[in-house]
């Protein structure tokens, strides 16, 4: 058992909890804009222990319990970690979470469960993320992870999408003892995981050693091969699979729809996130090898995770000044302040109250300048969040060697539009029970981004559990 100080947990718990957080040690800016690779230092052991041991553990129902989508057992977990016990605090987050090592890296724990932390009030909130991750690395690590596997039930399961919420689901199905196959678009598994979050933000070995397990278990993989396009959901359950469940995630990039957005050196978030993604160019698409080259100036617009994730990217591919453009205050962004912080250490500078509205070309007809107009707040809109309005007369221009459109994402219609007596809504999103995934075909189910529109890994990975319950359920003959 590591070892910890025996006069710091000697020290009055409420008296801990003052102490202040160890906080998330990260490589310098200067190392770390120059390569891809993970951010963040792990912790010690030894760190582990002494940051777990500020938990005060709050009665149930614990805040940081009721906060997470998965409802960890937080409290449990940091007793086990404070007590040097890795590997059963590891058992408790795995009761729970299909991919806790993912969940640990990139949950915005700040407005989740470390956001609802009782010391958030007086003192600094306890690294709940980090310590997930650093237990389920520590497993991995030490002993090796291994899905159980259960008796051959001879029913099979297709799932649509190898994204965080199909992922989940096989994990749960195979250990009800159901054979698995995951049908996906891209060459690798991961969806969003693997093609939309940088390398520095989440390592691609977290995934794919997940994915390894699953393939250990039994779950095999299909790869380029678009649901909807190059099969059918019918063609599926003609071929012997008793059940589907479609976690196919949102795909499309919103547009922005303005003059020139078609100009060389305009790119939607998508395309520039999945060519800077991977090393292994096999591992792309056909059509997105080779990492872009943005020249000196990059402007990103918009305000979510997805803008944060391609600033921090331009960064690491060379781009000397990069701009952040948001038509609304730092205050109505929905992405991460977390992620926010770290792209200002790397170099970001953010323009508020800017909407752009002409891509300019140069001599050379790619993208040279970036015409916006200034903004004011207006009355809150449908969202609840004030409406921006142009200021008249306050055009000016932005320079840019290329634009990276980061506005969110849209679903993809293809699979719904093909699918018979499949009920969608808003512009393809799949109709689905939120508690079972049951849609309105018998034996098909669906969960994650596909059906609640862009949202967090952790929130698709519990769909898909759930989803695997009500298949499970289903295919033994139950409603």
């Amino acid at each position: 058992m590591p070892a910890i100080d025996s006069e710091y947990l000697a020290i009055d718990r409420k008296e801990r909890a003052r102490t202040p957080s160890l906080e998330v040690s990260t490589r310098s800016v200067k190392e770390r804009i120059c390569d891809f690779e993970d951010v963040v230092i792990p912790m010690t052991p030894e760190q582990a222990q002494m940051e777990a041991a500020r938990c005060v553990h709050c009665p149930d129902p614990a805040p940081c319990v009721e906060a997470c989508p998965a409802h960890n057992d937080i409290p449990s977990a940091m007793w086990l970690i404070e007590q040097g016990e890795f590997l059963e605090a590891a058992k408790i987050y795995r009761q729970t979470s299909s991919m806790p090592a993912v969940c640990g890296r990139v949950c915005p724990q700040e407005q989740l469960c470390q956001g609802s932390c009782t010391h958030q009030k007086s003192f600094e909130p306890v690294m709940t993320g980090p310590l997930e991750a650093f237990v389920t690395d520590y497993e991995r690590q030490t002993v090796g992870v291994e899905i159980e596997v259960g008796e051959s039930t001879g029913k099979k399961v297709a799932i649509v999408g190898a994204g965080p919420a199909g992922m989940a689901c096989a994990e749960q199905l195979i250990q009800d003892g159901h054979a698995v196959t995951i049908f996906d678009a891209k060459p690798a598994p991961g969806g969003l995981m693997t093609y939309g979050i940088p390398n520095f933000k989440l390592p691609k070995d977290v995934v794919f050693n997940r994915w390894c397990e699953l393939q250990s278990a039994g779950v095999e993989f299909v790869p380029e091969t678009y649901i909807g396009k190059d099969k059918s959901i019918d063609d599926l359950l003609s071929d012997g699979y008793q059940a589907v469940f479609v976690g196919v995630g949102v795909g499309v990039d919103a547009p922005l729809e303005a003059p020139g957005d078609d100009l060389p050196g305009v790119m939607q978030a998508t395309e520039f996130l999945i060519r800077c993604s991977l090393e292994d160019k096999m591992l792309l698409p056909a059509d997105m090898r080779g990492r872009p080259d943005v020249g000196e100036k990059v402007a990103v617009i918009g305000g979510g995770d997805t803008a944060s994730d391609c600033l921090r990217s331009a960064l690491r591919l060379g781009a000397k000044e990069i701009t952040c453009l948001y038509r609304r205050t730092e205050r109505e962004m929905p992405g991460g302040l977390h992620d926010r912080q770290l792209a200002r250490e790397e170099g970001a500078i953010y323009q508020f109250l800017t909407q752009p509205v002409r891509f300019i070309p140069g001599e050379d007809g790619r993208l040279a300048e970036i015409e916006c107009l200034r903004m004011e707040l207006g009355a809150p809109d449908d969202s609840g969040r004030r409406r921006p309005v142009p200021i008249e007369g306050s055009e000016f221009i932005v320079e840019a060697d290329t634009a990276v459109l980061a506005l969110g994402y849209w679903p993809d219609p293809v699979l719904g539009d093909n699918t018979p007596d499949l009920d969608t809504h808003k512009w393809g999103l799949i109709v689905a029970d939120w508690e079972t995934g049951a849609t309105s075909r018998p034996g098909v189910f669906a969960g994650g981004d596909g059906v609640t529109g862009p949202d967090l890994v952790v929130t698709a990975m519990v769909a898909g559990r759930k989803s695997a319950a009500a298949i499970d359920e289903y295919l033994n003959g139950s409603k």
